[in-house]
């Protein structure tokens, strides 16, 4: 799920939010000419997510959908009627595969016939979490949560809650139109720029209208949460931390500071830059905590202390599971600097300490 990270990275004061009021469950509210504000409910401890229309001449281009339920559902049809005054959706872009962004192409797509528009990462790992959906839980994943350190209750409860992402998404198309890095697209009388970030997601894209300074900015970059950044069964050596921070960079070089961004949780700010250099902070300041804990021999669920400042629950198994891929994450860029290194046990348990050398 699209779930922000467990680690604290408040904007304070330096950013600055336009908008008093937010659009209500069915209503949009125009933010920018030909820009709409939707908001829709989420079933989850982040209860709402934002989503966005530009006017497209004809119609009306959608990025993002929501969650696959009747609520969202309901909403959409409210919007069609009256936010939309009965003009078509033209197409759909989703920034990225997360069931509460993409959860609701597929039923958008085929209401109005139109295509579905993707970078390929996010459509292929789309489409295999999906196919994922009722399966056993795969030896390798039981033994990727073994080698973190998890309980054999843990380990029961990952075998049961396995393939459920395909529940909460729509049938996808069994097609789309691919989105490219730096690709600048015709969206009704403007022009918007992909540009793509990495860490959240395979190949997340934002959407920049430089002429308008607008950011449709997805989960790349939030106002008052970062997003969580994990390390998955699937790769298990992957450092999605040092993609994260590659974006924040990429960003930062290609999207002028003074732009309205317009985010998929909390409000639309201003103050990009500010706000990356917030979220490069946060994660540099963990990287550096958890390097001090790595003095004495660490498992990736003793790492929680050093990077988060909530407990973590070991009954509560969706808090775990995100704090164990957040700890890997910075476990992975640390070993990747040369800062740390990593033994195995007889019991298969990963052990992780500072390097001195």
């Amino acid at each position: 799920m699209s779930m922000g990270s467990l680690q604290d990275t408040s904007s304070g004061d330096a950013i600055a939010y336009p908008f008093s009021a937010k659009p209500s469950l069915g209503e949009t509210i125009e933010v920018a000419p030909g820009v709409l504000w939707i908001r829709m409910k989420l079933p989850f401890t982040l209860n709402h997510i934002n989503l966005w229309a530009i006017d497209d001449g004809d119609g009306w281009a959608v990025i993002d959908t929501g969650v696959q339920d009747a609520d969202t559902a309901h909403a959409w049809r409210q919007i069609f009627a009256q936010g939309f005054r009965q003009r078509p959706v033209t197409r759909v872009f989703v920034t990225h595969m997360h069931p509460d962004h993409i959860g609701m192409a597929g039923w958008i797509t085929r209401r109005f016939g139109c295509r579905l528009w993707m970078t390929r990462g996010e459509y292929l790992t789309g489409r295999v979490l999906v196919a994922d959906t009722g399966r056993e839980a795969p030896p390798e994943g039981v033994e990727f949560y073994r080698r973190a350190g998890w309980s054999d209750e843990q380990l029961e409860t990952y075998r049961t809650r396995f393939g459920s992402f395909g529940k909460a998404v729509y049938a996808l198309p069994d097609s789309f139109r691919r989105l490219h890095d730096g690709e600048v697209l015709n969206i009704g009388q403007h022009q918007w720029e992909v540009v793509t970030g990495n860490g959240h997601s395979p190949e997340h894209a934002c959407l920049v209208n430089h002429q308008a300074g607008l950011l449709i900015s997805g989960d790349q970059v939030l106002p008052r949460i970062s997003s969580n950044v994990s390390v998955f069964p699937t790769e298990p050596e992957a450092d999605p931390l040092g993609d994260w921070l590659h974006s924040i960079e990429k960003l930062r070089s290609r999207i002028d500071a003074n732009v309205l961004v317009l985010p998929a949780h909390n409000e639309p700010f201003k103050g990009l830059h500010v706000r990356l250099a917030q979220l490069e902070k946060s994660h540099i300041e963990s990287l550096d905590r958890l390097e001090v804990a790595l003095e004495k021999p660490t498992r990736a669920i003793d790492a929680f202390a050093a990077l988060f400042s909530r407990v973590i629950d070991p009954d509560d198994a969706q808090l775990v599971s995100m704090a164990t891929g957040e700890s890997l994450a910075h476990l992975n860029r640390l070993l990747a600097a040369g800062r740390a290194q990593c033994s195995t046990d007889q019991d298969g348990v990963s052990w992780y300490r500072r390097n001195f050398t």
